[in-house]
């Protein structure tokens, strides 16, 4: 299976990299691309400190509550987004670059091509222009080492 990658330098603009996100959640459950459509942030540190936030950054955790109710259904609702905006003010100002990795197979060449497409005009990504890589390209090992020495 060939990737192709897509990366996109959002700056130090924080707000679009989590917009941008949710969005790629989104499609990945209503399109059901889980292992099809993969992505990596890269978050440098202001002052260089050596580790990336992205590895600091708290894992994404689906915890439900044990015992039914409403009390218990909107706590643990209201907690992963208290959780998310406390980290993202937590996160330094530096620069982001989103990568992301389309993984299709060999018979799903039309889909592949209609995310290539689509994806640079949806509106996080319509400010930011993507730099496309696949596999003929001279950067690709570059890019996949990369994206594999990415946690998250």
């Amino acid at each position: 299976m060939a990737h192709i990658y897509m990366t996109f330098d959002f700056g130090t603009d924080e707000e679009k990299a989590q917009q941008a996100r949710h969005k790629l959640d989104g499609w990945k459950q209503a399109f059901r691309l889980d292992k099809k459509l993969l992505y990596k942030f890269e978050r440098a540190t202001p002052e260089g400190g050596g580790a990336t936030a992205a590895e600091a950054a708290p894992a994404k955790k689906d915890e439900k509550p044990k015992k039914g109710g409403k009390a218990a259904k909107s706590a643990a609702k209201a907690k992963p987004h208290k959780e998310e905006a406390e980290a993202a003010v937590a996160m330094p100002a530096g620069p982001v670059k989103l990568h992301l990795r389309l993984a299709f197979s060999g018979h799903e060449k039309m889909t592949e091509e209609r995310w290539l497409k689509r994806i640079p005009t949806e509106e996080p990504f319509k400010e930011v222009a993507p730099e496309t890589v696949k596999p003929s390209d001279t950067q690709f090992a570059e890019i996949e080492g990369k994206f594999d020495g990415l946690g998250g």
